[in-house]
């Protein structure tokens, strides 16, 4: 038996993967910024007089955080994509890279000095992740108006 795959689905799967290095690179982020705080496992974030007391807290809770809100988005992400890559797989894995892209920039942020300038690339990673959930959805009504034979 033989799977014919539509052309740029190995783009998706390195849109895929590359999320996966993201969520690396957030995991070395935010060992560093623990052992630099002293801030122990299980203990997740720094409490608020850690935080007052030292930067380094306040720089591990906003490591932690970004990394966490990306592992938030991971399910809908690839959710999204894989439905949209049946139909459509370079806009998937475009999209798909673009929130990456966006993440990134958005965890640079966010564990900077000034956090603040996070907000430019949540807002950008939603609008991507946004255009997956709309494509992924046209996709799966199209699919169902061809199954129930409606189109």
């Amino acid at each position: 038996m033989s799977t014919n795959l539509p052309y740029g689905i190995p783009y998706v799967g390195a849109a895929l993967l590359s999320s996966a290095i993201l969520v690396s690179v957030q995991i070395l982020i935010v060992a560093a910024r623990r052992k630099a705080s002293g801030i122990q496992p299980p203990q997740l974030y720094a409490e608020q007089k850690e935080v007052a007391a030292s930067i380094h807290a306040f720089r591990l809770n906003c490591a932690q955080r970004a990394h966490l809100n990306t592992l938030e988005y991971l399910p809908i992400l690839y959710l999204a994509t894989c439905i949209t890559a049946c139909k459509y797989p370079i806009l998937a894995a475009s999209l798909c890279e673009g929130w990456i892209v966006a993440r990134s920039f958005y965890t640079r942020a966010y564990t900077s000095a000034t956090p603040e300038k996070r907000n430019f690339w949540a807002k950008t990673s939603l609008r991507f992740l946004l255009g997956l959930l709309a494509s992924a959805a046209y996709t799966v009504g199209i699919a169902m108006m061809i199954e129930l034979q409606v189109l």
